[in-house]
């Protein structure tokens, strides 16, 4: 091989080894082109019009067979794109009159999605309604919002003088008992949410890795409140004499934050369709076990495939209850997530775990603690029960956790719910070979 074409070929796989990296808006795309101000900026979507679509994406490399030009091998425009979905998008956008705002690779799933903007005065569910008809087309739906399940915190300022016995959520599944026999060791929990004050002290060590799917902007990250009560309740540090005291204080957490606050005073996080997806097809590549998912929305097509995907590999979901209850939305409707609400008066739906889920204390950012409520910080509490359950037994299924929870749950306050002593109890004894009921067993730690 000559030393020109030798040349040419590591550019070529330079440029190819480029698509694995993070995500860019698609050319033409950019701050000021159709929707002033949308660029790159994903909160700036538009859920009420934009729409999402996906075509297939064979990233085939460059020809390299005698007498070819790798100079002559025009890559896509298209971040990630390879040449036969940049032409089927270009077609589309031609044929429907779409402007393109973002896009990103789906490798797990063969898939380049797209989130385009149709042009004015076509109703969007008739021009979805003709894409799902399109040979091209392999997936066409609306660009959906989600939101995360806490309710507004109360008035009252950071609580500044936490300690374990104020958090009742950790008392009342006893989980110190629990942590006699396991405390998370070697689980790597993944967190979709907001961001995370990674700075926090009760967080220090905590975190293997933090992906913003939002923005670039890391001082937001870090300010974020619902990703880092759930951080908290997870995996806050135990025996550092300041604070609360996590579920499974030696698991790891990866976060992605995929959600984020928009700027109306007390508005709730909200997240979409795109972030979501890239938020799962990321997980995909990584050894996460549980998977903690405290948010919720409408049935997604995209996103139910990129979760069906995963609990194929054997990952544990965890989900929120919406708080109306209707659990055949995402990602609660897919078979296998173990879904929690919090507990309280009432029967939970068939199936359904409950967990503390009502003024939990946990942690905020700053470096501060406070009070929050939903089933958002119960869906914490059951991912960092799983996290003891699969530190003790790495092979666990999401079957045998939900099932197990289920079975060990007990009446505390008067409501029912997971008790985490209970369930590691009745791990250990299944261990040792005897029937996995809640039951005594002395700890080994």
């Amino acid at each position: 091989m000559s030393m020109l074409r030798a040349a040419l070929l590591v550019a070529a796989l330079a440029w190819l080894a480029g698509c694995a990296q993070a995500p860019t808006v698609a050319a033409g795309a950019q701050p000021g082109s159709g929707a002033p101000g949308r660029g790159s900026d994903v909160a700036a979507l538009d859920s009420s019009r934009d729409i999402v679509v996906a075509v297939v994406n064979p990233l085939d490399p460059p020809s390299t067979h005698a007498g070819s030009s790798l100079l002559g091998y025009a890559p896509s425009k298209l971040y990630g794109a390879g040449q036969r979905a940049a032409s089927m998008l270009a077609d589309l956008k031609q044929n429907y009159r779409l402007r393109e705002v973002a896009g990103w690779p789906i490798k797990p799933l063969g898939l380049y999605c797209a989130v385009l903007e149709p042009p004015p005065g076509v109703a969007r569910e008739e021009l979805l309604k003709s894409l799902a008809g399109d040979a091209r087309v392999q997936l066409a739906q609306p660009l959906q919002d989600f939101a995360v399940y806490a309710d507004k915190p109360a008035a009252a300022g950071a609580y500044n003088d936490p300690y374990a016995n104020l958090q009742h959520g950790f008392v009342d599944t006893q989980a110190s008992a629990a942590q006699r026999f396991s405390q998370g060791q070697g689980v790597d929990v993944a967190v979709v949410d907001t961001g995370v004050d990674t700075r926090h002290p009760e967080l220090e060590g905590r975190i293997r890795a933090v992906h913003n799917l939002v923005d670039e902007d890391a001082a937001a990250f870090d300010r974020d409140h619902h990703g880092t009560e759930v951080a908290g309740i997870i995996v806050a540090n135990s025996n550092n004499r300041q604070g609360i005291v996590g579920m499974a204080p030696k698991a790891m957490l990866s976060i992605y934050k995929a959600c984020w606050y928009p700027p109306a005073p007390q508005a709730g996080a909200r997240c979409n369709s795109l972030t979501l997806a890239k938020a799962l097809a990321a997980i995909l590549d990584t050894n996460a076990r549980i998977i903690n998912l405290s948010l919720g929305g409408p049935a997604d097509p995209l996103l139910n495939r990129l979760l069906l995907l995963l609990l194929s590999q054997g990952r544990i979901v965890v989900a929120a209850m919406p708080p109306g209850g209707d659990v055949h939305q995402f990602p609660d409707n897919a078979p296998g997530v173990l879904v929690v609400r919090a507990s309280g008066a009432g029967a939970p739906p068939p199936g359904v775990l409950s967990a503390p889920g009502n003024d939990i204390l946990t942690t905020q950012p700053g470096g501060e603690y406070d009070f929050s409520s939903g089933s958002s910080m119960a869906a914490a509490h059951v991912s960092g029960i799983a996290a003891l359950l699969l530190s003790l037994s790495p092979n666990l299924d999401a079957h045998t956790v939900h099932d197990l929870l289920l079975s060990s749950s007990k009446v505390s306050g008067g409501a029912l719910q997971v008790n985490a002593a209970a369930a590691v109890e009745a791990e250990v004894a299944a261990a040792d070979g005897k029937p996995r009921s809640p039951g005594a067993a002395t700890p080994t730690l």
